[in-house]
């Protein structure tokens, strides 16, 4: 083993990566319906490596959770600001409800295991996971007027049952919310993620990067005109007001002709016809027979987004703007979705359209440039990232994460992660609102996620299993069971009153409230994992934010109540 503490010593980051693909290795085993998942096997592995001895520097840990936290607010921020109102009540009881099951869990268990009241702190400091316990319960104990020895060994027991808590608070923590959750709620977390997404988003159907309609609702389609239709290529484009068709491309004799609205057809021309599925084969008795393929009929078809920006469409219903831009105006223009802050809206003649607001258009490449430059500003898709704006959220963050109120002695914080985590949300929200700048694409997102949250997990397993395992040799068994039981007993409790009192019935929302409830960053990471969308979040930054502050006053609650 000498050998191997050695080889970290010189380079203690090869243990940070070994625990990593270690953990995400034993993370992918199933015990019937129980899996790990990588964040709680790289806390797994951290652990059994911290035993031949690793320093790794706290700065590590910290900028992996800022980069994690981050990103986590910026991909929410948006539902986020517009979830606000009455809708966040539950999470404010949520919470409330976490920090009051655990202080009582704590002061049982203290009494019945005669813990003193520095064990008693660090345990539920480790056991909830929330280490600025540490902080105000250590100041707590300086003001008891003890002697100078007394005052350092109940501080040093915090530390103590810090040390020996602290890992099973983060892995207990994830089988609630990943495994145990679910179970009691009778449905799985990526199910109900999904259905509140498409809640969301009008009824519409979220499709993965890998994913396509199988009945596509625009289409392309070629026909040869079987009988003379003595009408005009506009003519025939509007024969059903409500669901226009455009002919793009007209073949007579083997030559193809220019496209005008004055356009007659005639029989044996052969149509590309693009349209809306319902409108093209409604259309299609007047049209004739359908051919598979012909040369010099293919057209490639351009999609964009626009940020609607002209103050022309500001305020107007889309019926009004359809009227008002019927025929040339939007020729070969469809209109495939308009999203506001993220979300989608229903494309109904009386929803409003404000600036701002996120229009996606499919048409021809030079229908779409007319028509992009008349609506607003076109987002160019880039897989880069803007570190100006990365970097000037991540510093905004951590410099709020810097301020401190006092509630009386208390010192209370955001610290760091709250920092980064509210930054995220604000500028997250503000990049939804001017979409031109402070590109962070999905993938760079959820790199961010993993490697963020996984490095913070490893870190902290690496930096804290060996004086845990050590403390546990030491003082038996007690500690930890106290603090198996302060992990669990909250979170059911929890769990129940969420369930049966707040009403909770989507597994997601719930999930996500549940961990932040607890500032379990693991168990959320878990949570997202499973869930495989950004569902989970808005509940969990509301919830995440308040156990901060209610989970941070227990200190002093438990150093005056044991």
């Amino acid at each position: 083993m000498e050998w191997l503490h050695e080889l970290f010593k010189r380079s203690p980051e090869m243990a940070l990566f070994l625990s990593l693909a270690v953990g995400y290795w034993i993370g992918k085993f199933k015990f019937g319906k129980f899996q790990l998942g990588g964040v709680a096997g790289s806390l797994l592995a951290a652990v059994v490596v911290s035993q031949v001895g690793v320093q790794i520097d706290n700065g590590v840990k910290a900028v992996l959770f800022a980069l994690f936290i981050y990103a986590v607010g910026f991909e929410s921020g948006p539902q986020f600001f517009s979830s606000l109102g009455k809708r966040s009540i539950k999470e404010i009881v949520l919470a409330a409800v976490m920090a009051l099951t655990g202080l009582a869990t704590v002061i049982v268990m203290a009494k019945l295991f005669s813990l003193d009241k520095g064990l008693a702190a660090g345990i539920a400091a480790g056991g909830l996971t929330q280490s600025a316990i540490i902080g105000t319960a250590g100041d707590a104990i300086a003001k008891l007027g003890l002697s100078a020895d007394e005052t350092t060994r109940l501080q040093g027991n915090v530390a103590i049952g810090y040390a020996v808590t602290y890992v099973f608070g983060s892995f207990g923590a994830i089988i609630v919310c990943v495994n145990i959750l679910p179970r009691f709620m009778g449905r799985s977390i990526r199910d109900d993620a999904v259905a509140e997404e498409m809640r969301m988003q009008a009824g519409a159907a979220a499709l993965g990067p890998d994913q396509q309609a199988a009945a596509p609702a625009l289409v392309g389609r070629i026909y040869e005109l079987t009988s003379d239709p003595k009408r005009s290529v506009a003519d025939i484009e509007n024969a059903t007001p409500a669901t226009t068709i455009t002919i793009e491309r007209v073949k007579r004799d083997g030559k193809f002709i220019e496209v005008g609205p004055d356009l007659r057809l005639a029989q044996g021309d052969i149509v590309l016809v693009v349209g809306r599925r319902e409108a093209v084969v409604s259309s299609a008795p007047m049209l004739g027979r359908e051919l598979d393929g012909v040369d010099g009929m293919e057209l490639t078809m351009h999609k964009r987004d626009i940020v609607l920006a002209r103050n022309e469409f500001d305020g107007k219903t889309i019926g009004r703007i359809r009227t008002e831009t019927a025929g040339g105006a939007r020729h070969g223009i469809f209109v495939t979705q308009i999203s506001r802050m993220g979300r989608v809206l229903p494309m109904k003649d009386d929803t409003v359209v404000q600036a701002g607001d996120l229009v996606s258009i499919f048409g021809a490449e030079q229908d779409v440039k007319r028509v992009a430059s008349r609506i607003g500003e076109t987002i160019v898709p880039s897989s880069k990232t803007d570190f100006v704006y990365l970097g000037a959220g991540l510093v905004v963050g951590l410099l709020i994460g810097l301020l401190s109120v006092k509630l009386g002695d208390i010192p209370l914080t955001l610290g760091s992660g709250g920092g980064a985590l509210l930054s995220g949300l604000l500028f997250g929200w503000y990049r939804a609102r001017r979409q031109t700048f402070g590109a962070l694409p999905a993938g760079a997102v959820q790199l961010l996620k993993d490697l963020g949250l996984a490095g913070f997990v490893v870190v902290v397993g690496l930096s804290s299993g060996l004086q845990a395992v050590q403390t546990i040799r030491e003082l038996g068994l007690t500690i930890f069971g106290v603090g198996v039981v302060v992990t669990l007993v909250p979170m059911l409790i929890t769990m129940v009153f969420g369930r049966y009192v707040l009403r909770y019935d989507n597994v997601a929302n719930f999930a996500g409230a549940l961990s932040g409830s607890r500032s379990a960053n693991p168990a959320f990471g878990e949570v997202l994992d499973k869930a495989e969308n950004a569902i989970p979040t808005v509940p969990f930054a509301i919830t995440y934010a308040l156990a901060n502050v209610f989970l941070t006053l227990l200190g002093p609650l438990i150093v005056a109540l044991v």
